[in-house]
Parts: C-alpha cells; sequence; structure tokens
C-alpha cells in the first residue's frame, strides 16, 4: 500500500489557499471559469516552485515569496498621469477596472464582463503545470480589460493600461486580439505604493500584418512582489516589438512566452533591469519559432546595485518546419557594488537544419579609465558615473525612435540612478 501525504504549506501558500475560500463567492465567472478556478488552487495546494524545477531554478518562489498580504477593499491607488501624454488611458485599479474612453477601432469590454458572459477571450488556463504565474492569476483575476483592435486600423495615441495598487492583492488581466493589417502603440503600467501581491497577464493575439510596440513598465514600490506574465502569437508577416523595463518591487517575476507561429513574422524584445537595494527581479522569456523564414532579436541590458539579484533566462527553439529562422539573444549586465549579483541563462533548442542563431552574455564594472577621463574634465564621480551608466542603457531606449517615449522612459532611468546611483 502506498501511502501520499499533502505537503505542508508554507505561511504565503497557506494565505493564498485561505484567500480564494473567502472569495470565491465574490469571483465573477461561469462553471467553466469556476471549474480553472478551482484547478488553478489545487496547483497551489501542491506548491509553490522550488529551484528544484528548471524554470524556477534561480527563483526559488516557494522561500522567496514569505508572506501574502490580505485583500484590502479599501485602499485607494493613487492615479499616475500617462506615461505620454495625449495617450488613452484605461485604469485598474485595486482589481477593478474603471470606466474606459472610447477609442475609434477599439472594442474595449472589462474583462469582469466578459467571465460573467463566457466570452472565450477569458480564457484563464495556466499555460503547463509549472505555471504559478498563470495559476495564481487564474484563482483570483476578477477584472481587466479585452481589448479587440479591427482589421487594418491605425491607432495613433499610445494605449495605456495601468494596473493600480496600494497593499493588499491585486490581480488582473488584459486579453487584446490585433485584426489584420492593424497598428498600435500599447504601454503597460504596474504601478502601486504598498506593500502588495500583484498578478497580472497579459495576452496578444496578432492578426496577419498587425504591427504593435508593446512598453511594459514595471514600477513597483519597493516592498510589493509584482508576478507578471505576457503571452503573444503572431499571424503570419505579424510584428511585435516588446519592451519591458523594470525599476522596483522587491520580488519581481516577469515571463515572456511568445510563439512566432506565422511565416514572415519578426519579434523584437528589448529590455532594461534597474535592480537596486534587496530586489530579487527574475526575467524567463520562451521564444517558438514555429514557422518558416521567422526572425527575433533579444537584447537585455541589466544594471545592479547594492543586494540586488537579477536573473536573465532565455529560450529560443525553433520547430523542424522552421527553416530559415534567424534568432539573435544577447544579454549585457553592469555591476555597480559588490554584493550584487545577476544570473543568465540563454538555450537554444533547434530541429530544423537551415538557420541563423546565436546568443551571448557579459558581465562588467564600470570602466575606472572612463570614469577617470570623465573626472579629469571636471564632472564630479556621482555624475560621471551617472552619465556612464545612462550611456549603457540609452542604446537600446533610443532604438524605440519615438521621441516623446525615448524622453519619457530616460526619465524613469533619472529618478532610478536619483535614488540609487
Amino acid at each position: 500500500m502506498n501511502i501520499h501525504s499533502s505537503p505542508v504549506l508554507t505561511p504565503a501558500e497557506t494565505a493564498l489557499v485561505e484567500a480564494f475560500a473567502e472569495r470565491i463567492s465574490e469571483l465573477p465567472g461561469d462553471a467553466d471559469i469556476a471549474l480553472t478556478r478551482d484547478n488553478a488552487v489545487e496547483r497551489l495546494k501542491a506548491g509553490l516552485p522550488t529551484r528544484r524545477i528548471e524554470a524556477w531554478h534561480y527563483t526559488d518562489l516557494r522561500r522567496l515569496l514569505a508572506t501574502v498580504p490580505a485583500f484590502d477593499p479599501a485602499a485607494k491607488p493613487e492615479a499616475p498621469r500617462a506615461l505620454i501624454e495625449g495617450s488613452s488611458v484605461l485604469r485598474v485599479a485595486n482589481g477593478e477596472a474603471l470606466p474606459p474612453p472610447v477609442i475609434e477601432g477599439v472594442e474595449i469590454v472589462p474583462f469582469g464582463a466578459l467571465l460573467t458572459a463566457g466570452d472565450a477571450r477569458a480564457a484563464m488556463a495556466p499555460v503547463d503545470r509549472d505555471d504559478a504565474i498563470g495559476a495564481i492569476n487564474a484563482a483570483f483575476a476578477a477584472d481587466g480589460f479585452g481589448l479587440t483592435i479591427e482589421d487594418n486600423a491605425a491607432i495613433e495615441a499610445p494605449i495605456e493600461l495601468q494596473n493600480l495598487q496600494a497593499g493588499g492583492q491585486v490581480h488582473a488581466r488584459f486579453p487584446v486580439t490585433v485584426g489584420a493589417g492593424a497598428k498600435a502603440t500599447v504601454i503597460e503600467r504596474q504601478t502601486g505604493s504598498g506593500a502588495a501581491l500583484v498578478s497580472s497577464v497579459s495576452s496578444l493575439d496578432l492578426g496577419e500584418g498587425a504591427e504593435i510596440l508593446w512598453i511594459i513598465v514595471q514600477e513597483q514600490a519597493e516592498t510589493a512582489t509584482h508576478l507578471g506574465q505576457f503571452n503573444a502569437t503572431l499571424g503570419k508577416d505579424a510584428k511585435l516589438t516588446l519592451f519591458i523595463m523594470n525599476a522596483g518591487g522587491k520580488l519581481v517575476r516577469q515571463e515572456v512566452r511568445v510563439d512566432a507561429a506565422g511565416e514572415g513574422s519578426d519579434f523584437q524584445l528589448r529590455g532594461v533591469n534597474l535592480l537596486g537595494g534587496e530586489t530579487h527581479c527574475d526575467v524567463t522569456m520562451v521564444l517558438d519559432h514555429s514557422a518558416p523564414h521567422t526572425t527575433s532579436t533579444e537584447i537585455i541590458r541589466n544594471v545592479a546595485t547594492d543586494r540586488a539579484h537579477g536573473v536573465f533566462q532565455g529560450q529560443i527553439r525553433v520547430a523542424q518546419i522552421a527553416q530559415k529562422t534567424d534568432a539573435r539573444m544577447a544579454c549585457n549586465t553592469l555591476l555597480l557594488s559588490d554584493d550584487s549579483e545577476f544570473s543568465t541563462k540563454p538555450e537554444l533548442e533547434i530541429f530544423a537544419d537551415d538557420v541563423a542563431c546565436g546568443h551571448g552574455a557579459t558581465v562588467t564594472e564600470i570602466d575606472r579609465d572612463h570614469l577617470f577621463y570623465l573626472m579629469a574634465r571636471g564632472v564630479d564621480e556621482k555624475q560621471a558615473r551617472g552619465l556612464l551608466i545612462k550611456a549603457f542603457l540609452a542604446e537600446i531606449v533610443e532604438e524605440l525612435e519615438d521621441e516623446a517615449l525615448v524622453a519619457a522612459l530616460e526619465d524613469k532611468l533619472d529618478q532610478w540612478f536619483a535614488t540609487h546611483g
């Protein structure tokens, strides 16, 4: 006879399970959604991922997530100004979608309404058995926004999705469908001021020839845990440029899962991780090239100081059918203190025989000769360090070309350096 004992849950795991039991009656959705939520919680009862799971080797979530705050329905997050003036702003405050503006060419539906209506866009099942972020979000997400951009629509003003918190738990979801030939810029802001647990899942489906620039700016409080996931499927000749800036949070895991499923599709990822204090920040990417003649380039730049620890895991998988794939990946890190760390794990899994794929990684400190050169010309040490760090990062920020967007992101760099430089 085999006896299987249930795992002893940590305080954080216990808090998640108990929170679900308390809130289940308040969560929207039909019978299928309820079953998805129940299955997600069963995964949580089996325990959060540890470093024994390969995808979580550098981020032992079971150990690092020490506590989980209770839901705080009275929390009132402060709404920031739009990153770029003139943007159409959609806000989710404390897990509740606020009335959205009207955007010509875009259908906007609160995610809670999609859940209630049983809309297919409300599908919430985790990606796989190790998908802890998907499980947490599927269990608790009650609102957000679902967007559908019409075929051939050219949305001039950026669409800014703000997920705001002021402590407690906040869980939101943003499914976005982009029609054939459509073009738009979407800015995803993850920000707040409290000791919070935030999960956010964004899903993007690009039609044939669609072109999207998606910006993620994560600037949570230094006491917050942020668990983010971005999923995208690219149709034929579609182009997705994803820019990620992490500049806050105590425990951060940002997952990127992209399938270049259409022939001729192109994926570009640029990332900036600004890590200070005792931040642990993990960016993990899985990119599938599933069709011929697809291209991708991923460039990640990291700055770590104090006792911060950063992680970049990048896996590129090229299917046998995906001949003529061109995939490149690079991760470059600048360490500013003896106690800061950065772990990099690039992977290539190639089953096609006619491809051009490569990856590289570097870790360095500020060049003392460069620092001396600036100081010898009257620049004080802090300002000189700031100039060198900004030059290291600005190269990929400026690739965005949009002057207003570049200026806004460079302002975020200046704000971070003013605190951690």
